[in-house]
């Protein structure tokens, strides 16, 4: 067991650095020790009502502070580089997803956690819903037999009308619904069925962005004819929020999932487990999950980090559900669905379709 409390920084104080900000600072293990941010106003804020150590610069928070870990919530474009300095340093990491965009990167930062026994964890929070876990739990046990084809969706109100001017509208910082939304579900797919042996149909649309996608569909194929879909918008204000699910088919019954609870049906032949019965049957996330010693935005937030945590003071820095190699599997999906969108549909004499001039952006 390592010794506490754990001593902790974090890097990137948007939207999700500061959801984790107050989480871990929150949690009995961990005692914050630095804060840094590119934005001086954000760091005079916090400082003053904190009293955190603050910093513009990553370096020099790295080489001034005695640190245990780092939590990194920068644009995806940082990660790599960040990633790899605190990795050097003897730090465990725990950084935001999507994990690198560039799939060599993150090979050799996999390579570089296990080969100095460090914790690494990306946030996939998904993989901490009760719902979602249930779902992996009932696979692994075959309850619903060999599984035939799986969707991944993901709809919500991000992008409702024209706007840029953040790393997010721009494909070569890692923004756009492909990385920034379509991440989610496609995280949840690799977790069920691994990595596909490729990709078709891929469609990056753009909706009201000028350089990005808002629209991601795609089909994604398996050995031994298994299929999944992929479908994803973050311009549909139909939805008043994020809303993640996941359906899978199997020969012995399905399986639907969201946020909010798991549905299953079992056939007659199906081998139930325990609390199951013939036909439907529902697991309510709320049934489902362990309560947490601090609530932001939701438990899977507080549940990760605290798993992050444990895995720190146990000194276990294999067998991590959430892994930079499992990341790794994500942003190598990622690539295909860019390879395979850049080549354009193809009708039925063969002749490349593309997108109209003006909507048209480039991936990089």
């Amino acid at each position: 067991m390592t010794t506490l409390p754990i001593r902790v920084a974090v890097v990137g104080l948007g939207k999700m650095g500061l959801s984790h900000l107050a989480i871990i600072n929150a949690h009995p293990d961990v005692r914050v020790c630095a804060i840094c941010d590119a934005s001086g106003y954000v760091l005079d804020v916090l400082g003053k009502y904190t009293g955190l150590k603050t910093y513009t610069n990553y370096q020099s928070m790295l080489a001034e502070v005695e640190l245990d870990a780092v939590v990194i919530a920068t644009p995806t474009s940082l990660h790599a580089t960040m990633v790899r300095q605190a990795l050097e340093r003897g730090l465990h990491v725990f950084c935001e997803k999507p994990f690198c965009l560039d799939g060599d990167e993150g090979e050799a930062l996999v390579q570089m956690a296990a080969q100095n026994g460090l914790v690494n964890q990306v946030g996939y929070h998904n993989r901490f819903v009760g719902a979602f876990q249930e779902v992996q739990r009932l696979l692994a046990q075959g309850v619903i037999g060999e599984v035939t084809h799986v969707k991944v969706e993901a709809y919500g109100p991000v992008v409702l009308k024209g706007k840029g001017g953040t790393w997010r509208a721009e494909h070569g910082k890692g923004g756009g619904c492909l990385y920034d939304y379509a991440a989610h579900p496609l995280n949840l797919l690799t977790w069920y069925l691994g990595t596909p042996q490729g990709v078709g149909g891929t469609i990056l649309n753009p909706v009201f962005s000028e350089h990005v996608d808002d629209e991601v569909y795609s089909t994604l194929y398996y050995p031994d004819g298994v299929s999944a879909q992929l479908s994803v918008s973050w311009s549909d204000e139909s939805f008043r929020k994020m809303s993640t699910s996941v359906t899978v088919l199997g020969k012995l019954g399905r399986i639907r999932a969201d946020r909010q609870e798991c549905q299953v049906f079992l056939r007659n032949n199906a081998v139930l487990p325990e609390g199951y019965t013939q036909g439907w049957n529902i697991r309510y996330t709320t049934d489902l999950t362990l309560p947490v010693w601090f609530y932001v935005r939701g438990e899977e937030y507080s549940a990760q980090i605290d798993y992050f945590v444990a895995k720190i003071k146990m000194q276990a820095a294999a067998d991590n559900v959430n892994d930079f190699a499992s990341a790794l599997a994500t942003d190598k999906v990622l690539a295909m669905l860019v390879a395979d969108a850049a080549k354009g549909a193809s009708t039925t004499s063969g002749a490349p379709v593309t997108a109209p001039k003006k909507k048209r952006f480039i991936f990089g």
